[in-house]
């Protein structure tokens, strides 16, 4: 059976996906909102999160991501341990433009042939998921080289922040793999897979 490709963000209403996580996570271009996801807890989010993670079997992430994962999670004790020993117990792989030292254990620098790694990805791995890397996630939204997109949606709106469809992204179809889901703090759980073609237009 061929693995699937899963992007995993967390995004505001206006589809910032940059730094959720903390302050210091990444303030690249002045970004003031680091850790804008902490004051917005939603248990259905954190259902979905955890479902996610127990059944993946491979993780993908763009380097400054792994940067960020590799200085946290190999040393984490705390209340999310069990996340903690997934990642560190399965296979990692990283795409960089550069030739970054990958001291975390089961690390794996990507090729430039994006399209062959994932090819060779789908054959290894069942679940496979791409968490964060926003920048990283343009160029596979782009290739369509996955087959879905998650984004657990906040509600709040930041204004600034990269975001997973910026202006000048590839125009491309879309279709909904499953039903919205309105969780009742206020944030939406949406999927989509990629389809064929890009939009057409018409007259109302």
């Amino acid at each position: 059976m061929t693995g699937r490709i899963r992007i995993d963000l967390f995004t505001t209403l206006d589809g910032v996906a940059q730094a959720p996580g903390g302050r210091n996570e990444d303030p690249s271009d002045g970004f003031r909102f680091g850790g804008w996801q902490a004051p917005l807890p939603d248990e259905v989010i954190g259902e979905s999160v955890g479902e996610g993670i127990a059944a993946m079997d491979a993780l993908v992430l763009g380097r400054r991501t792994y940067d960020i994962f590799a200085g946290y999670w190999p040393t984490h004790t705390g209340p999310a341990a069990h996340i903690a020993q997934k990642f560190n117990s399965i296979p990692k792989y990283v795409a960089s433009r550069g030739n970054p030292t990958l001291e975390w254990e089961g690390t794996t620098l990507l090729g430039p042939d994006l399209h062959a790694e994932f090819a060779g990805l789908r054959e290894r791995h069942r679940d496979i998921h791409v968490i964060g890397s926003v920048d990283f996630v343009h160029t596979l939204l782009a290739e369509q080289l996955y087959d879905e997109l998650l984004m657990w949606v906040h509600p709040i709106v930041l204004g600034e922040g990269r975001k997973v469809f910026p202006d000048g992204a590839k125009p491309a179809n879309m279709r909904l793999l499953a039903p919205a889901v309105s969780t009742p703090a206020g944030g939406l759980i949406l999927r989509y897979g990629p389809a064929e073609g890009e939009p057409a237009t018409g007259d109302m």
